[in-house]
């Protein structure tokens, strides 16, 4: 899939904490009904074949409203799905290396913090760039300092 960067207008990064797969899927299609355009599906305290489960039904939303669903720092996850690409961040699978596996028609988009690494994220093959959350998540805690 070739990213339209019309998607990226509405980037909903899931978290199914504390929800059944049934909620989850709910509130995911719920989203896309309200206008998210891109889903990256973030899942930390899953097992890989949790995650590929959910992965798999999440896809049967986006697909239906021509969403892309990426996968967070999974590209096994990606290869096994057939999802639309990976997201990965400073310390996971190197972009190039992703861009390697995944090949030209899965999206990569990584994570930086400053204009050297978006640079070399670009350079190594990422479609878009990520900077963070702007508020602390239940799968992003960010120090104090980072808000400040």
């Amino acid at each position: 899939m070739v990213l339209d960067r019309k998607q990226l207008k509405l980037y909903l990064v899931t978290d199914s904490t504390d929800k059944s797969d049934e909620e989850f899927l709910k509130a995911l299609e719920e989203a896309i009904e309200g206008g998210v355009t891109f889903v990256q599906i973030r899942e930390k305290n899953k097992s890989t074949a949790e995650y590929i489960n959910l992965v798999s039904k999440a896809l049967e939303i986006t697909r239906k409203h021509n969403v892309p669903l990426i996968v967070d720092d999974r590209v096994d996850v990606v290869l096994a799905t057939g999802a639309d690409g990976v997201h990965v961040g400073r310390e996971d699978m190197p972009v190039e290396t992703a861009r390697k596996i995944l090949g030209k028609d899965k999206i990569v988009g990584a994570t930086t913090k400053t204009v050297e690494q978006a640079l070399a994220a670009y350079k190594a093959g990422a479609d878009y760039l990520g900077v963070g959350a702007i508020y602390p998540t239940t799968t992003k805690v960010k120090n104090d300092s980072y808000f400040n």
